[in-house]
């Protein structure tokens, strides 16, 4: 059954301010593209056509006026408000209907991956249809995030949020891919002390019953939370070092969908005369 994509691009950025105070941080641009593009992109590139935006009321119109229906990509994108900040997993909640019985991932919209071989090892996770499929990344410090902990079949044992003494190195990163269960398990949960539906705690539904694996990724992979001024600059530094370099474009959804046969060249075309003049618009020229 074919997988729904979402993207959890709410809260309110405070650790960002006074960047956010006016404009949602998923729109902050990370070198030469909105922030959204990024996780976006990730859902493409996997060939998902179905995707959702979650956001905050006051920001949600500013999403579809970027990125319309995304009929220009060959996708369809719809939305939904989440209007108060209330948890990670809300966002299985606030698209159950969207989900409707669906296998579904989940990213957030302030995380970016980039790396060799990515792409067909989300290719790969997308097969699986059961249970659950977190991807992990080894941190110095992590103490600082949800950590999880797995056996020698990468079958996880448990994950803690921001432990003192954690049991791996290994932090659970913004990328969850589910079963059609997971809007189930989301009911289930009870709010944390802080009032919230913890991710976690959603995760942990699948570790009780033996069925959430771990999909490491390396040191040839980059992982960014862009949460904070420093992870921003971090981000944009990064994107225009390997672009400058190799001379592609990361994150660029016009690419994607014409080269996953989501628009013809003729579509694509028609793309490119909305960026006349532009070095975007050149470089589309270049991949026809």
């Amino acid at each position: 059954m074919e997988r729904k994509g979402i993207i959890l691009a709410g809260g309110s950025g405070t650790r960002l301010h006074p960047l956010t105070i006016h404009i949602s941080k998923q729109l902050l641009p990370i070198y030469d593209k909105p922030m959204i593009y990024y996780p976006l992109c990730t859902l493409m590139s996997i060939g998902l056509k179905d995707i959702l935006i979650i956001s905050t009321p006051q920001d949600i119109n500013n999403y579809k006026n970027l990125l319309g229906n995304g009929n220009k990509w060959g996708i369809k994108i719809s939305y939904e408000i989440q209007p108060k900040p209330e948890g990670l997993a809300q966002a299985l909640l606030i698209g159950d209907d969207f989900i409707n019985n669906h296998p579904s991932v989940l990213i957030l919209g302030d995380n970016f991956f980039y790396g060799s071989g990515l792409e067909q090892i989300l290719i790969k996770v997308n097969e699986i249809q059961e249970g659950a499929v977190v991807f992990a990344y080894s941190v110095k410090d992590p103490e600082r995030y949800g950590v999880v902990d797995f056996d020698e079949n990468n079958n996880a044992l448990s994950i803690e949020e921001k432990p003192k003494q954690p049991k791996s190195n290994y932090a659970v990163t913004g990328l969850y891919f589910y079963d059609s269960n997971a809007p189930k398990y989301a009911k289930s949960l009870k709010p944390s002390k802080r009032g919230e539906l913890e991710i976690t705690d959603l995760n942990n539904c699948y570790i009780n019953k033996g069925s959430l694996r771990v999909e490491k990724l390396d040191a040839g992979h980059a992982w960014f939370d862009m949460g904070t001024h420093d992870s921003l600059l971090d981000a944009s530094v990064f994107v225009k070092s390997l672009e400058k370099r190799q001379g592609s474009k990361i994150a660029c959804p016009e690419e994607i969908g014409f080269k996953k046969n989501f628009i013809s060249a003729e579509q694509l075309k028609n793309i490119i005369d909305d960026f006349k003049g532009s070095s975007y618009g050149n470089y589309l020229k270049n991949i026809l």
